[in-house]
């Protein structure tokens, strides 16, 4: 079984003309970092000419579906039939994008057999990592 799921999803970036451009992103769920989802969006789709990756919890991404959720970087929330927001805060600014719903809970069920909620804690290996912390601390 594979540990790392990749999404491509729709996502209509909101911006101040009337008309939302459709940007290509992927969502990305790894075993080994089991509370975490990324949100890639490819160098032609920025502003800065890069990709751009978004790291928040998996947690944040499935709550936010049901109502607003997050008040830092990453924020998430339904919005009318089938969409969902994501809004991304940055220095630079913000991005606001719309993404279906359905596309996220399609992502959200695979990530659920691979890993299930409540169960993050069973992939870490704590005792490796904490040692690798203290190694050359004394």
């Amino acid at each position: 079984m594979s540990t790392v799921i990749e999404q491509p999803v729709e996502a209509r970036l909101v911006a101040a003309a009337p008309r939302m451009p459709s940007i290509p992103a992927t969502l990305h769920y790894d075993r080994s970092d089991p509370f975490a989802v990324r949100m890639t969006f490819p160098a032609p789709a920025t502003l800065e000419g890069v990709e751009v990756c978004w790291t928040f919890s998996r947690e944040l991404l499935a709550a936010g579906m049901r109502e607003p959720e997050g008040h830092g970087d990453v924020r998430v929330r339904p919005y009318a039939y089938d969409r969902t927001v994501l809004e991304f805060h940055a220095p630079e600014g913000t991005a606001v994008v719309h993404v279906r719903s359905g596309e996220l809970r399609r992502f959200l069920a695979a990530t659920s057999e691979l890993v299930p909620p409540g169960l993050e804690h069973l992939q870490l290996d704590l005792e490796r990592e904490l040692a690798e912390l203290m190694r050359g601390t004394c």
